[in-house]
């Protein structure tokens, strides 16, 4: 199904009933969302926007975002969302890249290119023109699936950052195996924390809830204090965070009791979760936590653990519906033992490419399969193990290191809050690892490095270790290895 159609038909079948929610707009019915979208539709037209084209949105997380989403589909347009804190240069770029037609924003800009239209929450606002007459949907539920739907760039660590190219079909797909692996019915109520300029926000948190006929709760920004307060006025029936926002809440002090009853069960994605991690938030807030992996390139998600059945802490479970993950040796040839190697995807989800770039999507896809970097074993049941990124694997005299093998030791140290491992070039060995922790209590640098000594060999012990007040992060919560390289050159205290 092509999901521009959805909220017509969420207006037709049930008019009254909750779609989104935010601070600002309060709940819109079914009804009022889908005169929202058309008004922005409407506006849109009016400056020119057409089929084919691709609106830009930067704005914080509301429901006007996502009415200007559905908008430009509305129009057979595309949607690129800009993360609100680039600075005019990085916002300027991305325009730019993917010929942006118009964007929308909360206040005026400066220093955008010329040739973008400029449409502002308060224009939007206004009554749209009503000479403006809007597209009639085909009657063929599937027409335009081959269309572009989102570009959705990427953080930028390896480079310049990318567009994503995912089409109609991709979400279509992407949102009907979320609607399938988690039992959306129309009873459940996501509560999103996480940007809606990264695809999970749009697809795990909204789109798929409204595809199975529930509602979604928009929250402008995430707070760890404040979070649960929100989640008890909401009531949602489940929630989508990254192991960052996880461990805030895992630090939040003891008497921080919150009502989790309505939740259904939380996901975690975006970055591998150290095990211990879920064990104390499951045990401390009483919710059954499943840990998924996925990538931009491929709409978000490729496995999951299940809601029912066997769910495996240190796996991210196996291959969500109509997808198929793979493990390849360097030559491409499909692991069948077990073994370590690349993790590869197939199926539905798996992006066009990468917009104006065909020789970086003709490395990434490959035989029909995503390389996506990812170091991986399948399990006897196959399940996915990560094992780490293929960039961030240390090789110190010859010996291969995992940083994630490293980290996860680290987290079983009962000071340790967070902990991440990089690569140190060494003028001897090639590389050594090097760690960054920040703590819950005080203990010193020393008896970090002692706790270690006992638990791994000496070659993957850290050549340093250093204590932050917090690991760094991008824009999307995962950690900020680059930054940390470059952190790492400096010698510890």
């Amino acid at each position: 199904m092509n999901l521009s159609r959805l909220p017509a038909m969420r207006r037709e079948q049930a008019p009254d009933a909750p779609a989104v929610t935010d601070d600002e707009l309060g709940t819109l019915s079914n009804t009022a969302f889908a005169d929202l979208i058309d008004r922005y539709a409407r506006h849109l037209a009016h400056r020119q926007v057409r089929a084919g084209d691709i609106v830009a949105v930067k704005l914080t997380n509301r429901i006007e975002l996502v009415a200007a989403l559905f908008a430009a589909w509305r129009l057979g347009a595309a949607l690129t969302p800009v993360n609100p804190a680039l600075t005019a240069a990085e916002t300027r770029y991305q325009l730019t890249d993917c010929r942006a037609k118009a964007v929308v924003v909360e206040k005026p800009p400066t220093d955008l290119p010329a040739s973008i239209t400029v449409l502002t929450l308060d224009e939007l606002a206004a009554p749209a023109p009503t000479a403006v007459a809007l597209p009639e949907p085909p009657a063929d539920p599937e027409a335009g699936n081959d269309d572009l739907a989102l570009v959705i760039y990427t953080s930028g660590t390896t480079g310049r950052p990318k567009g994503v190219e995912l089409l109609h079909r991709n979400i279509d797909a992407m949102t009907a195996a979320m609607t399938e692996a988690l039992t959306l019915t129309e009873a459940d109520h996501s509560l999103l924390i996480l940007p809606l300029f990264h695809v999970n926000g749009i697809v795990v948190s909204v789109l798929s809830p409204l595809r199975a006929g529930g509602q979604a709760t928009i929250v402008g920004r995430f707070s760890a204090t404040g979070f649960f307060a929100v989640l008890e006025r909401a009531r949602p029936t489940y929630f989508s965070g990254v192991p960052a926002i996880y461990a805030m809440l895992a630090n939040l002090p003891s008497d921080v009791r919150p009502d989790t009853s309505s939740l259904r069960f939380a996901i975690c994605g975006a970055a591998p979760m150290p095990p211990q991690l879920i064990d104390v938030v499951e045990q401390r807030f009483g919710l059954q936590l499943i840990e998924g992996y996925g990538l931009s390139e491929a709409t978000c998600a490729s496995t999951c653990n299940p809601l029912d059945g066997i769910r495996k802490t240190g796996t991210v479970g196996p291959p969500l519906p109509r997808q198929t993950v793979a493990i390849v040796d360097p030559d491409g040839r499909i692991v069948t033992d077990g073994g370590i190697g690349e993790v590869v995807i197939s199926g539905p989800t798996v992006m066009r490419g990468y917009l104006g770039r065909p020789e970086e999507t003709a490395k990434a896809i490959r035989d029909g399969r995503l390389h996506t970097g990812d170091v991986g074993r399948l399990d006897q049941d196959g399940y996915l193990v990560l094992v780490d990124r293929v960039k961030d694997m240390i090789i110190r005299g010859g010996e291969n290191i995992y940083p994630k093998e490293i980290e996860t030791v680290l987290h079983d140290h009962p000071a340790v809050h967070e902990a991440a491992v990089v690569g140190r070039p060494d003028a001897v060995l090639g590389e050594v690892p090097v760690a960054f922790v920040s703590l819950r209590n005080n203990v010193t640098r020393d008896e970090i490095t002692a706790f270690l000594t006992d638990r791994l060999a000496p070659y993957k012990r850290p050549a340093d270790v250093f204590v932050v007040p917090e690991v760094p992060k991008n824009a999307v919560g995962k950690i900020d290895k680059p930054t940390l390289r470059r952190q790492a050159l400096r010698p510890s205290r």
